[in-house]
């Protein structure tokens, strides 16, 4: 990934009502969410999720699909991995237990959700 892609990535999740957005749609896992329902868990205004659906897609980090007169969100996993495999790019400095909990954690997350690859 390239610096001025993560700082878009970066940047589309630095404000609180995207970056739920974002976190809804990675739990709601590939199947994804329909806008309403969006609207509805997070308790926001159509308009306001518009804009951060917007934000969000232009940065590539979920995509979208028509299905009848909805429109479903997903998350996109691989601008996710793409993302955090660029945060910890560096990390360790050739000191690999300071990045073992982060380790960790995405093992426990694959093994619970059988998402990651």
């Amino acid at each position: 990934m390239e610096t001025k892609s993560a700082v878009s990535s970066l940047s589309a999740l630095a404000h609180e009502g995207r970056l739920s957005t974002f976190r809804l749609l990675i739990q709601a896992g590939a199947e994804g969410l329909a806008a309403g329902e969006i609207a509805r868990r997070l308790e926001v205004l159509p308009n306001t999720l518009s804009a951060s659906l917007n934000i969000l897609s232009h940065a590539g980090l979920i995509t979208s699909k028509r299905d009848g007169r909805s429109i479903i969100y997903s998350a996109n996993y691989d601008a996710m991995r793409e993302l955090l495999a660029f945060l910890m790019e560096d990390c360790c400095g050739g000191s690999p237990e300071i990045c073992a909990p982060l380790v960790a954690i995405a093992s426990q997350c694959c093994e619970a959700e059988g998402r990651c690859a």
